[in-house]
């Protein structure tokens, strides 16, 4: 199994547990969670999703979203589909209304002591 397919596998795993929670995550907070850097621009976490949409078409990849709660059209789509709330934002980006609101929150991982 390649880094990329391990990433996406742990990706995957996130996006079912916000499915369950009816939540979204941005994709800097999907990779921590994964446990990896989402990368220059979250390109690396990018790309990860592109493999789940591929290999899991079935898995709800729109809950990743960025950063900012800005999102193209086609992504927004999907969320309005869900029932989340957006709007306009500018250069043809749509925002979603009450971001902070619909984003999972995790709680820290604390180190084992030993």
């Amino acid at each position: 199994m390649t880094i990329a397919s391990t990433r996406a596998q742990a990706v995957a795993e996130i996006l079912w547990e916000l499915k369950r929670a009816d939540k979204l995550a941005t994709l800097s907070a999907v990779a921590d969670r994964a446990g990896f850097p989402p990368g220059p621009k979250c390109r690396t976490i990018s790309s990860c999703l592109t493999v789940v949409r591929r290999d899991w078409p079935h898995l709800q990849w729109w809950r990743a979203v960025a950063d900012n709660g800005q999102l193209a059209e086609e992504q927004a789509e999907f969320l309005k589909e869900a029932g989340y709330g957006t709007s306009p934002a500018d250069e043809g980006m749509v925002e979603i209304n009450a971001f902070e609101e619909q984003l999972m929150t995790w709680e820290p991982v604390e180190a084992t002591q030993e």
